[in-house]
């Protein structure tokens, strides 16, 4: 599985998250890889699941993208959460 982390810049931000979201996949036994990008980028990449903020996946989503929303990017909890619910329980 694999999961791209996606930011505006593809920078601080998506890095960050990225790290946690590793951890949380960790956690909850998911085995894949976790990367990060840009938005522009991550159009031409391919990926099981896009995670970003609401504002960058409203933009990334056309349907046949798997997109995750998140409200609160370095929440461990949130990011935990949001795995269990897409990918675990999906």
């Amino acid at each position: 599985m694999k999961i791209l982390v996606v930011c505006g810049n593809g920078l601080g931000s998506s890095f960050m998250m990225s790290l946690n979201v590793q951890k949380a996949m960790k956690e909850l036994n998911i085995e894949g890889s976790c990367s990060h990008t840009d938005l522009a980028s991550s159009k031409s990449e391919q990926a099981d699941y896009y995670i970003g903020s609401p504002e960058i996946m409203d933009q990334l989503n056309d349907g046949k993208r798997k997109v995750i929303s998140l409200i609160n990017m370095f929440s461990l909890d949130e990011i935990k959460k949001a795995l269990t619910t897409h990918i675990l329980e999906g």
